[in-house]
């Protein structure tokens, strides 16, 4: 059996690769060139696709001794992440880029390079679990719950979970930093990414205007009455839920509770006006492939680091999602995903309105 790694240069992705050749596999080591740094408005060493990445993910698969191949994937990188992450920001919703590159990318665009290549699959260092019960494919979370990346994958097609491995599913981080010692990968202690690979510096400003040409537009900031506050840098600059950062003097604390890019207003309220109950989610899309005949009782998240809370789900005929959760959740995001969960299970997932 043939696999084609994904390897980043961290330690993750290291140590699969590694685990995957111990367990037999013929192993392809590979990097993804997803973007320019111009693209992101960084020096060459400031992003996880810099060149220094590239050569410690060289350096383990020379280690290993497998073959290793750069693939670029700039072009559809541009189009298809950062052109619809410009898009949302300018519509006034909070994008997740990370959820667009792993449907397209790398279990889209990669999966058919493997299958160029011959390979029956496609590894990645996520913290997730794919286990098949004879008649479907279920992804399930990652045993490590600090390190738990299955709301990012809720995306995957039966297909591309039939064809995809992810060797770190039941192991910790801590496990996985020690294994990477034990193989003397001189990744072993390299700290996490952190940030969204094209905007390392968390300046979305830079990287709108970099495309687009256009500079973030100030306007109001407005209470729910439409009363003026004072003026922001532009709506790309704030997400619901938001307190920080605002730069008004106020005689109580207001929240970011609504953005309206028609109007370029940023609407603020207090804290008890961003819980919600109920919550539409569109383009909803089921693991399964079927969306159930009737409410499904379960768990959902709103955001990668949310805990999950109990949930009742109901089907849309027009295939969106409707949560009404037990107790109300604080900043549902437009834009953002919510995961359904029935325990260690991930039913799919969908964008929030």
């Amino acid at each position: 059996m043939k696999a084609l790694i994904a390897m980043s240069g961290g330690v993750d992705s290291s140590v699969a690769a590694s685990l995957m050749q111990e367990r037999g596999w013929d192993c392809v080591g590979c990097t993804m060139k997803l973007f320019e740094n111009p693209d992101a408005g960084a020096a060459a060493d400031k992003t996880c696709c810099s060149l220094d990445d590239v050569e410690d993910a060289r350096g383990v698969a020379r280690r290993l001794g497998m073959p290793y191949y750069v693939f670029n994937f700039t072009e559809e990188f541009r189009e298809r992440i950062i052109g619809h992450f410009i898009e949302e920001y300018l519509a006034g919703r909070t994008p997740n880029p990370c959820i667009d590159c792993n449907r397209f990318m790398k279990f889209g665009k990669l999966l058919d390079r493997a299958r160029v290549l011959g390979c029956d699959a496609v590894v990645t260092g996520h913290y997730a679990r794919i286990r098949f019960d004879g008649e479907r494919y279920h992804l399930l979370r990652g045993l490590d719950p600090g390190k738990d990346q299955s709301y990012v994958l809720y995306d995957m097609t039966q297909d591309q979970l039939a064809h995809t491995l992810f060797p770190l599913g039941e192991l910790t981080k801590e496990e996985v930093r020690r294994l990477a010692e034990a193989r003397g990968f001189l990744n072993a202690h390299k700290p996490d990414s952190q940030d969204i690979c094209f905007v390392p510096d968390g300046d979305y400003g830079a990287v709108i205007t970099a495309h687009t040409g256009r500079t973030p537009e100030p306007g109001d900031f407005v209470d729910a009455d439409g009363r003026v506050l004072g003026r922001h840098r532009g709506i790309l600059y704030y997400t619901v839920g938001q307190r920080k950062g605002l730069g008004l003097s106020l005689p109580a604390p207001l929240y970011v509770i609504r953005i309206d890019p028609e109007k370029n207003q940023v609407v603020l309220g207090p804290s008890e006006a961003l819980f919600r109950r109920d919550v539409t989610v569109r383009n909803f899309r089921w693991i399964s492939g079927e969306a159930p005949a009737g409410p499904v009782e379960g768990q959902a998240k709103l955001r990668y680091r949310q805990p999950p809370a109990p949930v009742t789900a109901f089907p849309q005929d027009d295939g969106s999602l409707l949560l009404s959760f037990a107790e109300p959740q604080r900043a549902p995001t437009p834009g953002q995903s919510a995961v359904l969960y029935q325990g260690e299970e991930v039913l799919g997932g969908g964008i929030i309105e």
